[in-house]
C-alpha cells in the first residue's frame, strides 16, 4: 500500500465530528411527585454543574412557585405538586439569567455582592458584570 491509501484508510476510521460543540448544556432536573410534594433527585449534582449555592436556587424556586421548599440530603422538596416540565421551564430561566453570561455567553460566572441590597453577575472569562435580583 502506498502512503495516500494508507492516509485514506486511516481517515475513514476516525469517528465523525461530534456536532454542537458546546462544553455546557443546561442540565435537567429528574423530578417525580410523591403525594402533594415534588422531588428533585438530583439537586445537588445540578448545583455542582452550575456552581451554584443551594439557598439561592432554593430561594428563586420558592418565589416563582409560591412554595416553601427543603433541602433534604441531595434532594430537593416542593411542597406542592409541580409540573417536571415547568420546573425544568422555571431552571432554565434561572440558569439564563444567574448562570450564563450575557456578554459572552460562558457558564464560567459566579455571584458577588455588592453591598446596598443588590448583586453582580461576574464573568471569569471576559470580565463582565451584570446586575442581577
Amino acid at each position: 500500500m502506498d502512503y495516500d491509501s494508507l492516509l485514506d484508510k486511516a481517515y475513514e476510521a476516525l469517528p465523525d465530528k461530534s456536532k454542537g460543540g458546546e462544553r455546557f448544556e443546561i442540565p435537567s432536573l429528574d423530578a417525580f411527585v410523591e403525594g402533594n410534594k415534588t422531588i428533585i433527585k438530583n439537586f445537588s449534582s445540578v448545583l455542582q454543574k452550575i456552581r451554584r449555592e443551594p439557598a439561592h436556587i432554593i430561594k428563586f424556586f420558592t418565589k416563582e412557585f409560591a412554595v416553601p421548599a427543603t433541602e433534604e440530603g441531595d434532594r430537593l422538596v416542593l411542597h406542592r405538586k409541580l409540573r417536571i416540565e415547568l420546573i425544568n421551564k422555571k431552571f432554565d430561566e434561572y440558569v439564563k439569567s444567574y448562570v450564563i453570561c450575557e456578554q459572552c455567553g460562558k457558564p464560567d460566572t459566579h455571584i458577588e455582592d455588592s453591598g446596598h441590597r443588590s448583586k453582580m453577575l461576574v464573568c471569569e472569562a471576559c470580565g463582565a458584570r451584570t446586575a442581577v435580583k
